[in-house]
C-alpha cells in the first residue's frame, strides 16, 4: 500500500488526514453491503414472482407424467361412455391393418358411402355391443369423413359384421388399398357430425361423442367445422385443457375446426 504525506504537517496531522479518509471509505463500503443486500433481495422476489407466474401459466394436466403408449393409439380411438374401444383408420394403410389384424369375428365394422372415409371397428371382448356404443362409434367415423371438410350435419354410416369384409372384388374389378368390398345386409345410422376433445387422467388426448368424452375425461372442449388451421385451434384447446400439442392435432378432423 502506498502512503503519501504532507511534508508541511506533523506525523499527528497527517495521520489525522488519513484517518478521516478511512471513516469515509467505511461507510461507502457499509453502504455498498446494505446496497447489495437489498438488490439480493429484490432479486430473490423477482425469481419467485417468476416461478408462481410460469405455475399459473402451465395447466396442471399438462405436467402429468405420460403412460407408455398403447397399440390403438397407431390409429384413431376413442372409448365409447359404455366402455368399448372403437377404433378407424388414419388413412389407406391403416385402414388395412386395422380391418387385416385388428378385427376379431365378434367385432362390428364401420364405414360410409363417401369415398375416403376411414373403417371403423368397435372391439366387442366377447360383450354384445349395446346400441348406445354403435351410434357413438357411427358418430364417431362420420366427423373423420369428407363430410367434415363439406360441412354436413350428419351423414349415413353403416355397420356390418366382419365376414361380410373383404379384398375379393368381382371379376374384373380392382380394390385399392384401403378399400374393402362390403357384401350382405348393412345396418344404417345416421347420426349428427359432432366432436368433442378431451384430456384423460393418463393425459392421453382422447377425442370423440359428447357422452364418451364426459365419461372418460377430466376437461374437454367441444370442436366444430370450420375453416381455421388445425395448428391454431389445436393451441387453444391446449390453453384449454392441456395436453401435447403434437397428439391434439392428432385427434382433429382434417378440413378446418373451431372452438364453441
Amino acid at each position: 500500500m502506498r502512503i503519501i504525506l504532507d511534508l508541511e504537517k506533523s506525523v499527528e496531522q497527517n495521520a489525522a488526514v488519513y484517518f478521516e479518509k478511512s471513516k469515509k471509505y467505511k461507510k461507502k463500503l457499509e453502504g455498498a453491503k446494505e446496497a447489495l443486500k437489498h438488490t439480493t433481495k429484490k432479486l430473490k422476489k423477482a425469481e419467485e414472482k417468476i416461478k408462481q407466474e410460469t405455475k399459473k401459466n402451465i395447466p396442471k394436466k399438462s405436467i402429468k407424467k405420460r403412460k407408455k403408449k398403447e397399440w390403438y393409439e397407431n390409429f384413431r380411438w376413442f372409448f365409447s361412455s359404455t366402455g368399448f374401444l372403437v377404433i378407424a383408420g388414419r388413412d389407406a394403410t391403416t385402414n388395412e391393418i386395422i380391418i387385416k389384424k385388428h378385427t376379431g369375428k365378434e367385432d362390428l365394422v364401420f364405414h360410409t358411402n363417401l369415398s375416403g372415409s376411414p373403417f371403423g371397428v368397435v372391439k366387442s371382448e366377447n360383450k354384445n355391443i349395446n346400441e348406445e356404443t354403435k351410434y357413438e362409434a357411427a358418430q364417431f367415423i362420420a366427423c373423420y369423413s369428407r363430410a367434415w371438410k363439406t360441412g354436413m350435419s350428419s351423414l349415413e354410416v353403416f355397420y356390418v359384421n366382419p365376414d361380410q369384409v373383404t379384398k375379393e372384388a368381382p371379376s374384373g374389378e380392382y380394390i385399392q388399398k384401403g378399400s374393402f368390398m362390403i357384401y350382405g345386409k348393412k345396418n344404417s345410422l345416421y347420426p349428427l357430425i359432432k366432436l368433442f376433445v378431451g384430456i384423460r387422467k393418463d393425459n392421453r388426448i382422447m377425442s370423440g361423442p359428447k357422452r364418451a368424452v364426459e365419461k372418460h375425461c377430466e376437461d374437454f372442449v367441444e370442436v366444430l367445422q370450420g375453416r381455421e388451421k388445425t395448428s391454431k385451434t389445436a393451441k387453444k384447446i391446449k390453453k384449454r385443457i392441456g395436453g401435447e400439442l403434437d397428439e391434439i392435432i392428432r385427434v382433429l378432423p382434417s378440413g378446418g375446426c373451431r372452438l364453441r
